[in-house]
């Protein structure tokens, strides 16, 4: 189901502070209904911090937010009503079975127990946990776990989904099935705000998105879009013998749009790589390795916020 011109979300001038500390900087967005919007950004950006001011977990200092036409200071137990949250950390009660998990939860919502067992049921079923229903939380695998932290965020069948690092400590196999039980949710007309850092992530799940860095949005557009904007078509990476990186004198230059240095590699962006690896061979270049791939959102993603490790 195609997003809808609908406003779910509305931010203007958006701000968080603690103390002297500002984690959110007077940002701006909509999400409307229908898609699912990313947050990008390294730790400490200001992702996790907005997504609890959406979910009413964390007052706002200053500006603007509304959810699901409410506002947040307000109305947020009528918002917390209608919202489903998947935390970072999986908070499933151990002691409980899986579908007590399920049942339980749905109490804080007045459902009644024949209902919440019937949703019990589909969510299971959807997130491939039908035959897990009697099994205690404990044993089960990371993956099984995150899949019922986000059955049980269903339960009240919420208008929008937050998701905060979804796959976050997961293996592949257990990512890919996430991933596909987030595109059926989208496909179904739910609403999905997701914060990753799996850029991979972004780019298979989110119809538009937001890079944050150092509290401030820093760009915005589908994915495809930063990557039109942000990077080229192909990069061409390089790696080269220390001895011929120390006496190149200048003969990659101008063999692309732009050209990056790695301790590792060269990465040069440019519309045509094979022709650029031609360029290369031309001016007698010794190189160990080349790759030509397409332009990814992790080019665009490290081009505006940096390659040094933010602690």
């Amino acid at each position: 189901m195609p997003p809808s011109d609908e406003v779910l979300v509305h931010a203007r001038r958006l701000t968080k502070r603690f103390g002297e500390f500002t984690a959110v900087n007077g940002v701006d967005f909509d999400v409307r209904t229908g898609e699912a919007f990313g947050f990008l950004g390294p730790n400490g950006a200001g992702k996790t911090s907005t997504m609890r001011m959406i979910a009413c977990q964390s007052p706002i200092s200053d500006g603007e937010l509304t959810v699901i036409g409410m506002d947040t200071r307000r109305q947020a137990p009528e918002i917390k009503a209608r919202l489903g949250v998947v935390p970072q950390e999986d908070n499933l009660d151990g002691e409980l079975t899986v579908r007590e998990n399920l049942e339980m939860y749905a109490r804080y919502f007045d459902i009644p127990l024949a209902v919440a067992r019937k949703r019990a049921d589909e969510l299971l079923e959807f997130m491939q946990l039908l035959d897990r229903g009697r099994d205690q939380v404990e044993p089960l695998s990371g993956g099984m776990k995150r899949r019922l932290t986000i059955a049980r965020a269903l339960i009240n069948e919420p208008e929008l989904i937050l998701f905060d690092e979804p796959t976050t400590g997961l293996d592949p196999q257990a990512r890919h099935l996430l991933w596909d039980r987030l595109y059926r949710l989208k496909q179904q007309g739910a609403t999905l705000i997701i914060t990753t850092h799996y850029m991979d992530e972004a780019e298979q799940l989110c119809d538009r998105l937001v890079v944050m860095d150092k509290a401030e949005i820093v760009a915005a557009g589908t994915p495809r879009e930063l990557i039109e904007r942000y990077a080229t078509r192909e990069v061409l990476e390089l790696r080269l013998a220390d001895a011929v990186r120390s006496s190149l004198n200048g003969r990659l230059d101008g063999l692309a749009d732009r050209i990056e240095e790695l301790p590792d590699r060269f990465l040069l962006y440019t519309s045509d790589g094979e022709k650029a690896l031609e360029a290369v061979h031309a001016r007698e270049v010794p190189i160990e390795s080349a790759l030509v791939r397409r332009a990814t959102l992790e080019d665009v993603f490290l081009r505006l916020t940096g390659r040094s490790l933010v602690e």
